[in-house]
């Protein structure tokens, strides 16, 4: 249950223009929208963000930002996010193989190399401390450009940002994976 209010009537400028887009986006109002409607302030350094992250991170591969986004959420324990994110690798064309075997990565041969270190990585960035070795980096290094590597740590981040702010708030899944053709596979996800 949600430690605020998620109601879809909050007053204000901003608030309604967010109500508004997220119903026009997603055909409904977004949990994390309704519980930041409660502090415009919040709200617009949110959606500033999302902005200019959707107008101008694009060195990295798609599918490694997707895989690294759902690894953040799955590690932080944060429902709302890997339900969105299991939405959008089946909206976005990731082979849905992979999605179901984002928490079980290590024990699955469905991802490559490339692929295998950037959820390693994503992984221990989340650790409270972050656990990024140079070893790790080396690795890192190898498989991505430098630019590469500062926007996944910038995503991974990000979705830190994200996760711990809905698990934060009591944010719980919203039924996106309701929506896609191929339905989660029950215990995908140690989330509950």
């Amino acid at each position: 249950m949600a430690h605020v209010p998620l109601h879809n009537h909050a007053k204000g400028v901003v608030p309604r223009l967010a109500r508004g887009y997220t119903k026009h986006r997603f055909g409904q109002m977004v949990e994390p929208t309704g519980a930041a409607s409660h502090h415009s302030g919040v709200l617009v350094a949110m959606g500033a963000l999302e902005t200019a992250v959707q107008m101008s991170w694009r060195k990295l591969d798609p599918t490694l930002r997707w895989l690294a986004i759902q690894a953040t959420g799955t590690a932080i324990g944060c429902s709302w996010c890997v339900d969105y994110g299991y939405y959008e690798g089946m909206n976005d064309g990731i082979d849905p193989n992979k999605v179901r075997a984002v928490a079980h990565w290590r024990e699955s041969d469905l991802f490559s190399a490339r692929e295998r270190v950037v959820l390693e990585y994503a992984e221990e960035a989340t650790r409270s401390p972050a656990q990024v070795s140079d070893e790790l980096a080396s690795r890192v290094r190898q498989h991505l450009s430098d630019a590469e590597f500062v926007e996944l740590a910038a995503w991974v981040a990000l979705e830190n940002f994200r996760s711990r702010f809905n698990a934060g708030l009591g944010l719980r899944s919203q039924g996106f994976s309701d929506q896609c053709a191929v339905p989660m596979v029950d215990g995908a996800s140690a989330l509950g």
